[in-house]
């Protein structure tokens, strides 16, 4: 019998966290020197179409080829400071090629970690100073993570404000962190919000879609930061529709969206 060609192989998940059968947390450790990645850049995690996946995944038609590198984009949720592992928010998609594989890949198991991070969903365009207001769906809330666990400690100017939704409060990933955050940091306000609460009633937050917080204020009210791109900055990731109408309901109050050469005030995540 042939033994697999894992090769490319070159990381290793050191820390599994499930949240929910469907939500988890993951870190891998690659066998060389980590990358320098900027808080917001996601990389690519890897595994070949050989390896098992879980049992609630959809059938694969056509089967996944079996020595193919099936590649996937993930924002990095850890510190850009740390660099002993990096850390990933994943959501399982049964119909999917890759998450049914990750999700069946036992602790210490070997995955490939591209080479490097990329992407522009970063603060470097931003002015220094100016409120961020970071508002994701699901596991959109992954590079704010990033973002919060690099900036917060020492960026006492800038106020941040993440605003996340997801269907019941068992979705809300990192939300202890972020409460935690909440309390110990003057410049940083958390607003949960769920938009299934008849389902999970011991849920005592926010409840609704984004575009409905935004409308009733609930961002000015918590946080005093306004909804005035002349002193805030917008990061949208999550679902494309989400994105969509928030973009449409900021564009009266004069936010612009930030493309290339053209400097805005809306900064989203393009890859989801």
């Amino acid at each position: 019998m042939s033994t697999p060609d894992t090769s490319s192989y070159n990381a290793v998940l050191v820390g599994r966290e499930e949240l929910n059968p469907q939500l988890q947390i993951m870190r891998v450790q690659p066998a060389s020197p980590l990358f320098e990645f900027k808080p917001g850049q996601f990389a690519v995690l890897g595994l070949l179409g050989r390896e098992p996946r879980v049992p609630e995944a959809d059938d694969e038609e056509p089967p996944a080829e079996p020595d193919k590198l099936i590649r996937r984009a993930y924002s990095i949720a850890s510190s850009s400071v740390e660099k002993h592992y990096v850390e990933f928010y994943v959501t399982l998609i049964t119909s999917g090629q890759l998450t049914p594989r990750l999700f069946a890949l036992p602790y210490g198991g070997r995955l490939f970690l591209g080479p490097k991070a990329t992407g522009l969903f970063t603060l470097d365009r931003v002015a220094p100073g100016k409120a961020v207001i970071l508002i994701a769906t699901g596991t959109g809330l992954a590079p704010y993570m990033s973002m919060l666990r690099t900036m917060l400690v020492h960026d006492t100017r800038r106020s941040f404000v993440v605003l996340h939704g997801a269907r019941y409060s068992w979705d809300l990933g990192y939300r202890g962190e972020l409460e935690s955050l909440a309390r110990i940091r003057d410049n940083f306000t958390y607003i949960p919000s769920i938009t299934r609460p008849d389902e999970d009633p011991h849920f005592r937050g926010h409840s609704g879609r984004i575009q409905t917080l935004l409308e009733k204020g609930i961002i000015e009210t918590l946080s005093g930061v306004p909804l005035d791109p002349a002193q805030a900055d917008i990061f949208l990731c999550g679902n494309p529709e989400m994105i969509r109408i928030v973009k449409e309901l900021l564009a009266p109050r004069g936010f612009k969206s930030d493309h290339g050469r053209e400097p805005g005030t809306i900064h989203v995540e393009e890859y989801w």
